[in-house]
């Protein structure tokens, strides 16, 4: 079964395009050092609710949308592996992330997958 990482941060509504040519540069690197997928999405029906939701877990702003993000990988073996390579690739090096979202209010952890279908 396969394993994944999963990220929620709340984005600028401003920064929405920034974001996506940096989603677009990390995939390549994520996919080049052998992740299975990388998928970005833009919140689009996603209601701030009145205990928990996407926009509560990140600290939401009115001029903000969330992403919801993930990584699959085969296994945690190689999603460690990866994740070495990434955090050492010089392409992702730098502060470029900071001017785009905040990263404190990023949410990230990994999961392994117990059903596919």
């Amino acid at each position: 079964m396969a394993y994944v990482d999963g990220f929620i941060v709340a984005v600028p509504k401003a920064n929405v395009e920034a974001y996506k040519d940096l989603a677009r540069k990390a995939g390549a690197v994520w996919k080049e050092h052998g992740a299975l997928e990388y998928v970005e999405c833009l919140g689009d029906d996603v209601p701030y609710g009145e205990v928990t939701s996407f926009p509560r877990a990140v600290q939401a702003k009115e001029d903000e949308t969330v992403v919801f993000s993930w990584v699959v990988y085969p296994s945690r073996q190689d999603r460690d592996a990866v994740i070495a390579k990434v955090m050492a690739d010089p392409r992702l090096q730098g502060d470029e992330w900071k001017s785009i979202f905040d990263g404190k209010r990023l949410i990230y952890g990994g999961f392994e997958s117990f059903l596919e279908m």
